[in-house]
């Protein structure tokens, strides 16, 4: 009784562990969060997010520089991948 329990216990583990990331995949078309994006965008232009924005296939992140200026950098939602766009120093 005892082995068919721990087996049971560890065919449930096993579904919940491989089925949740499809599920937070499916959350977020795929894509990544606001938050990973303005993540991305304050590391490759070091600085503070001031405001963040979306679009259909991107999100525009508005951040203040350390120099005092501030840059637009886009997001691509899908794979992340950071474009400087306006105030590059």
């Amino acid at each position: 009784m005892a082995l068919s329990l721990r087996v049971a216990v560890l065919c449930m583990v096993i579904a919940f562990t491989s089925t949740t990331p499809a599920i937070a995949l499916q959350s977020n078309g795929g894509g990544i969060s606001k938050g990973e994006a303005a993540e991305r965008a304050r590391v490759a232009v070091n600085g503070r997010v001031l405001k963040i924005e979306q679009t259909s296939k991107n999100y525009r992140v508005k951040v203040l520089k350390k120099s005092g200026r501030v840059v637009s950098v886009e997001v691509d939602k899908r794979s992340g991948k950071v474009k400087t766009s306006k105030g590059k120093d």
